[in-house]
């Protein structure tokens, strides 16, 4: 239920108690370009004018599209991967009182010409992105929700003629400011660091969303290096909670979350580092009776010999799927980060009783010794969670091949790991070649997956491919992301800006609600770094430079509420 000042609308009008509010804000976005266009097409760069979207009875100089027994289409470019949909303004028809369109939304160009079911498996799943409407002279009309980059417009009344006056996205976004910020003297990193925070500003629709095409879900497991993400760049924001709670709401403690046991282990990692963050003692105090049996359902799940014993569908990532090593000692990691964290979570909240529970599970749970596996998404939580230890994981698994073998959602960890080999310069350089990667094939947003492999003879995704060029968005993927269905734009490869910010600018959270701040920067290779870390009692400043001994000067502005200590910084701290 809204509650509104007195004598709003909705009062008068006595609404209020059947409306939910949408914290959305809506603008118009006209295109960047007309990449492509056949039939007959006249005055299309009249539709890269920023007119209004609001039609009159006389309209000048607009896009004329004609059917002359031959569909007339045209290809728009927004510029960026964005959220929402499309406004068509229509001026006078010729032909026909009422005519058909056609319109594909694509996050690819490619993708925005392909048919559902072709080449490519293009799909409307989760959200209708191929659509046949009719509209009438003089008229506006928004069509579709989804996520894009470029759209299709055909024609397909034979014999009509259309004035066409705008065709502006519709971008639907939480209008919040970027509190966090980060820049260093390697302009690819910042790129990186930019793409990641707009990957998830994208994802906070009316919930966190995983991917803005599709899944349009509440993922648990995503939700952990989303609010990751989140936490560096816009701080504390209601849409955490209400993402958290819809799940849990869904989600009996004695089921799992999403249906799949992981999510649930995510849940409370994620609870725990919530807290460290904000320090809201209050919002953690109303989780304990869910945690409480949700510990309890995990306990029972740990065999005589320490091993996680969770059942189907025992899910780490997609990349592991159907390697039954690699799942296993992913998952008994995730269980131990799990099981240590709720330890954390009990103890905050005065229950010694249940804290030492958690402790006694990790220690079972630290026991079992998994087979070895190759798995660099198994072997980097393996490290995180004291399995493995980091320098060996590192050396003998995660920089074996570089980039290769990352994915998108657990190269997070992989990231973290390494940190915790303290190899912070092999780390920077995968962040560079994988998510680069993606960069150096036209995304403005990170991908629900991405390999190294399919950047051979690639054809960017911003245009559309040459003779001789792959399609990269028609041609890769597995599992549930083949071809089209892949999403461009997935929250959970949003791990590196939160990455940067934890080990570069060095802000490392010490105390729950950031009341303690260890500030350790890493340059390796970098001349500077400067950005900004959003804290419960306001913005955190820093700025590094690298002296020509080695040494790191700092410089940083704290509310005076947070006690700071450093460590790898010298000379000039303030």
């Amino acid at each position: 239920m809204i509650q509104k000042e007195e004598n709003t609308l909705l009062q008068k009008q006595g609404l209020e108690s059947r409306a939910e509010a949408d914290e959305r804000r809506r603008v118009y976005l006209t295109p960047t370009a007309v990449i492509w266009e056949a039939g007959r097409v006249s005055g299309s760069k009249a539709l890269l004018e920023n007119r209004s979207v609001q039609v009159g009875l006389h309209n000048s100089d607009c896009c004329t599209l004609t059917n002359d027994g031959a569909a007339a289409s045209i290809l728009l470019d927004y510029g960026k991967e964005l959220a929402g949909g499309l406004m068509l303004s229509v001026g006078t028809l010729c032909g026909a009182e009422e005519v058909r369109l056609r319109i594909r939304f694509g996050e690819s160009a490619t993708e925005a010409m392909s048919e559902p079911g072709g080449p490519g498996g293009a799909t409307n799943d989760h959200a209708c992105r191929d659509w046949t409407i009719s509209v009438r002279q003089l008229s506006m009309t928004p069509v579709g929700e989804t996520g894009f980059r470029f759209v299709r417009i055909d024609l397909l009344t034979e014999g009509a003629g259309m004035q066409f006056c705008a065709a502006k996205a519709i971008l639907l976004y939480r209008d919040i400011p970027y509190l966090g910020s980060f820049s260093c003297s390697d302009p690819l990193l910042n790129r990186i660091w930019e793409t990641g925070a707009y990957t998830v500003h994208l994802n906070m629709q009316q919930y966190i969303w995983d991917g803005v095409k599709r899944d349009r879900l509440v993922w648990i497991g995503d939700l952990h290096p989303e609010l990751s993400t989140i936490q560096a760049v816009f701080g504390d924001q209601q849409v955490i909670r209400d993402s958290l709670d819809l799940v849990t709401s869904q989600t009996p403690a004695d089921q799992w979350m999403n249906d799949i046991p992981t999510y649930s282990m995510w849940w409370i990692v994620i609870q725990h580092d919530y807290y460290m963050q904000f320090g809201d003692r209050a919002y953690l105090a109303r989780q304990l009776p869910y945690l409480k049996k949700l510990t309890e359902n995990l306990s029972a799940h740990i065999g005589p010999d320490g091993k996680d014993c969770t059942p189907e569908n025992r899910f780490l990532d997609w990349p592991t799927k159907g390697d039954p090593a690699a799942v296993d000692m992913g998952i008994q990691a995730l269980h131990i980060l799990a099981a240590r964290a709720s330890s954390r979570i009990f103890r905050a909240l005065g229950e010694e009783a249940l804290a030492q529970q958690a402790e006694s599970d990790c220690t079972r749970l630290l026991q079992y010794r998994p087979e070895h596996c190759a798995s660099k998404q198994a072997a980097a939580l393996a490290a995180l969670a004291g399995l493995l230890d980091a320098s060996d994981a590192n050396e003998t698994i995660l920089k074996k091949g570089g980039a290769a073998g990352l994915c998108c959602f657990m190269g997070y960890y992989v990231l973290l790991a390494q940190a915790a080999a303290q190899d912070y310069a092999g780390a920077l350089d995968m962040l560079r070649a994988y998510w680069g990667g993606m960069l150096r094939l036209g995304a403005t947003t990170f991908w629900e997956d991405f390999d190294l492999r399919w950047m051979e003879n690639a054809a960017p995704i911003d245009r559309l491919p040459r003779a001789g060029e792959i399609d990269v968005h028609a041609t890769y993927g597995k599992h549930c992301y083949r071809g089209f269905r892949h999403s461009l734009c997935h929250g959970w490869a949003s791990g590196p800006t939160a990455w940067l910010t934890r080990f570069v600018l060095g802000v490392e959270i010490l105390e729950p609600g950031c009341k303690k701040i260890r500030v350790c920067p890493h340059l390796d290779g970098l001349d500077w770094a400067k950005g900004s870390y959003p804290t419960p009692f306001g913005v955190i400043k820093l700025e590094h430079k690298r002296l020509p001994d080695g040494s790191i000067r700092t410089a940083v502005q704290a509310p005076p509420e947070i006690e700071l200590v450093y460590e790898n910084a010298g000379t000039g701290i303030s």
